[in-house]
C-alpha cells in the first residue's frame, strides 16, 4: 500500500470535513469527486453557488456529497462579519472592512474553521502562499507553544532505500525565505512532529549545509551549526544531527566516512535546509528528478490544519492534500 493510500485509510477512521474555497477550479472539483467516492473526507465548497454547478455540469462531474456554500447568501455571513471584526479591530479592523474581506471564499472559509463549521482547509489551486496564510494567521492564529508557522513538504521517492522507505520531509520548502537559528530550530522541532503524525515512525533529523562537522566555516554553516544545538537543548529526547550535507545525511556508507557515530547520519527521513533557496530547489528537483511524490507546501504552527498547494497542482495531488488535512485534524 502506497504512502498516500495509508494516509487515506488512517483519515476514513474517523471522518473530518475539509474545506476548498477555490471551488471554481476545475481541479479542485474533480479532487472532490474523488475524495467523496473514495469516502475519506467530507467536502464544503465555498463560492458562488450557480458558478460552481455550471462547472459542474459542463464536466460531467459528480459531487452530490460536497456542500456549496456562498459567502454572500450565508446565513452566517452578518455573524461571522461580527466575529472577524471583533477579533481585529485592535489591528486597524473596520467593519465595513470586514464585511468586504469575509466575501472572499478563502477568509469566509477560515471563519468556518475558527467557528468548528469545518475541521480543516486546503487552498493554493489559485492563491499565492500569502493569500492562504495571511487568513489563517489572522483568523486562527498560531497553535499554542508554537513560535512559528513554516512549511513542509512531505515527499514519497519511488523505490527508494533511503529515508523511511522513500518518504521524507523536507522543510522549510514554502514559506519563510532566511530562517536564523532560533527559528530555524523551530522549524526542526516542528516538522519531526510532523513526521511522526503522518508517517506514524520515528522522526531522524537532518540540519543540511554544504558542511559535515566542520569541513566549512562560514556564517552559514555556523548558522546551522548553532540551531542544530539549540533544537537538542529545547528537545533533548528527538534525534538530531547536524551540520550534514545531504549525502551524510541519507547514504549509510557516506554517513560511516563523514559523520562516524551519529545516530541520524545516513539514515535521516526529516530534512531541514538552511533556507528557501535551498528548501524549494531541493524539493522541486527530487520531484522532478526522482519522479516524486510531493504533497505541499504544507502548515505546521497553525491552530487548525490549513494547508497549501502548488498552483501546478494536479486534482491528484488536491485529493492527497484533503486526506493529509484530514489526518492531521484527527490528530490536533
Amino acid at each position: 500500500m502506497s504512502f498516500i493510500e495509508e494516509i487515506k485509510q488512517k483519515a476514513k477512521q474517523q471522518i473530518k470535513t475539509i474545506i476548498l474555497p477555490e471551488a471554481t477550479d476545475i481541479r479542485v472539483l474533480e479532487a472532490t469527486q474523488m475524495v467523496l467516492q473514495e469516502g475519506y473526507a467530507n467536502i464544503i465548497l465555498v463560492g458562488n453557488k450557480q458558478e460552481i454547478q455550471k462547472i459542474v455540469e459542463e464536466h460531467n462531474l459528480h459531487i452530490d456529497g460536497a456542500q456549496i456554500i456562498d459567502p454572500s447568501t450565508s446565513e452566517k455571513y452578518e455573524e461571522y462579519v461580527q466575529k472577524f471584526y471583533e477579533l481585529r479591530k485592535e489591528k486597524g479592523m473596520t467593519e465595513e472592512k470586514a464585511r468586504k474581506l469575509l466575501l472572499d471564499s478563502v477568509y469566509f472559509g477560515m471563519m468556518m474553521v475558527k467557528e468548528n463549521a469545518a475541521d480543516g482547509l486546503v487552498s493554493g489551486a489559485i492563491h499565492s502562499t500569502s493569500d492562504t496564510l495571511r487568513p489563517a494567521l489572522q483568523i486562527l492564529k498560531t497553535a499554542p507553544g508554537t513560535k512559528l508557522v513554516s512549511a513542509f513538504f512531505l515527499m514519497v521517492v519511488p523505490d527508494c532505500k533511503y529515508g523511511e522507505n522513500g518518504t521524507f520531509i523536507f522543510a522549510d520548502s514554502g514559506l519563510n525565505e532566511n530562517p536564523d537559528s532560533e527559528k530555524l530550530s523551530e522549524i526542526a522541532i516542528s516538522s519531526a512532529k510532523s513526521f511522526e503524525q503522518l508517517v506514524g515512525k520515528q522522526a531522524k533529523v537532518a540540519m543540511l549545509s554544504y558542511s559535515t562537522y566542520g569541513s566549512a566555516h562560514s556564517e552559514l554553516t555556523e548558522k546551522v551549526i548553532e540551531a542544530t544545538n539549540l533544537v537538542k537543548e529545547k528537545d533533548p529526547q528527538l534525534l538530531v544531527d547536524g551540520e550534514l550535507q545531504l549525502d551524510a545525511a541519507i547514504i549509510p556508507e557516506v554517513a560511516k566516512s563523514k559523520a562516524p557515530g551519529s545516530k541520524v547520519a545516513g539514515t535521516a527521513n526529516t530534512l531541514i535546509f538552511p533556507n528557501l533557496d535551498a528548501g524549494n530547489i531541493g524539493y522541486k528537483l527530487v520531484q522532478r528528478l526522482a519522479k516524486a511524490e510531493a504533497y505541499g507546501p504544507l502548515c505546521q504552527g497553525v491552530a487548525k490544519p490549513v494547508n497549501d498547494l502548488s498552483r501546478g497542482c494536479s486534482s491528484k495531488d488536491i485529493a492527497g492534500v484533503v486526506a493529509i488535512t484530514a489526518v492531521q485534524s484527527q490528530v490536533q
